[in-house]
């Protein structure tokens, strides 16, 4: 009897061998990457067989499922782990002007910032809150997926040739200070002052897979769900959403939106353009 079956495009096998990666890597490791951008992780994956001198994709889900050290390569590589002091330098202009004095009247803040990566904007975030007089009465919670990019966080240690241009992104903040101030050098690179981080608590959670674990007075969850679909970005804001306390502030990152979220209504605009919300329902 002839067979049929028309033969596998070469397209349609690559989709089927991401499928079966992710697939393998949530039921081997508990990373869960199936509801990913395909186009963001498709191309961070083919970057990964390349890197480890592969033909297929097929040949780095045998690699990662036989060697945690592969994972761990590959995870650095889906991490989301752009980042910059005072990145976006508008947004922490407005976020001093206008939730600021609303941070003022309460006695004690908890701030999350998920999607930490490797610290950058968690510092920002305490330099703002010392700067403002508010840091002694903050406790920041900085939280990624990954743990090797968590301790790159807790080591506070950046390259000095990126100082020249965090010090612009801190000028155009609204720093009050000398940036210079919060760091030495060390050879080729600087540390940030032990005293930025006392009040920070790194800490591993993955936002596709689980809970809230506290209520917070602002969440920063910037530039992170642009890597996710729309049904994951959903997810992800409803947990948002369930994680702040009654005029709690969300900021998003500038290609973010609550446009298209269930949760839209329950959020007035602080500030559009920087993508400040507060919640109100």
């Amino acid at each position: 009897m002839a067979d049929d079956r028309q033969p596998v495009r070469r397209r349609d096998l690559e989709a089927v061998e991401i499928d079966l990666l992710a697939e393998g890597i949530y039921d081997a490791y508990g990373f869960d990457f199936r509801q990913y951008s395909r186009p963001s992780f498709r191309r961070r994956v083919w970057r990964r067989v390349e890197a480890e001198g592969l033909t297929s994709i097929s040949g780095l889900l045998e690699r990662v499922l036989h060697n945690p050290s592969a994972m761990q390569r590959l995870l650095s590589d889906l991490s989301v782990n752009v980042s910059a002091m005072f990145r976006d330098p508008g947004f922490f202009r407005v976020f001093r002007a206008k939730v600021v004095p609303q941070l003022r009247t309460y006695p004690f803040l908890r701030v999350w910032n998920a999607g930490c990566a490797t610290g950058e904007e968690t510092l920002s975030a305490a330099i703002l809150f010392k700067e403002e007089g508010l840091y002694d009465r903050t406790r920041i919670y900085a939280t990624d997926m990954n743990d090797a990019i968590l301790d790159q966080a807790r080591s506070r240690s950046y390259p000095i040739a990126k100082m020249q241009e965090y010090t612009a992104n801190y000028i155009q903040a609204g720093g009050t200070r000398s940036f210079s101030e919060y760091y030495v050098a060390d050879g080729d690179r600087v540390v940030f002052q032990p005293g930025l981080a006392e009040n920070i608590v790194f800490a591993q959670h993955n936002l596709v897979t689980d809970r809230s674990f506290n209520e917070f007075h602002v969440i920063m969850c910037r530039n992170v769900m642009i890597y996710f679909d729309r049904d994951l970005q959903e997810h992800v804001h409803k947990l948002l959403y369930e994680s702040l306390t009654p005029f709690g502030v969300l900021g998003l990152g500038s290609r973010e939106s609550l446009e298209f979220s269930g949760h839209r209504d329950a959020y007035e605009a602080m500030d559009d353009t920087e993508r400040l919300y507060r919640k109100i329902a």
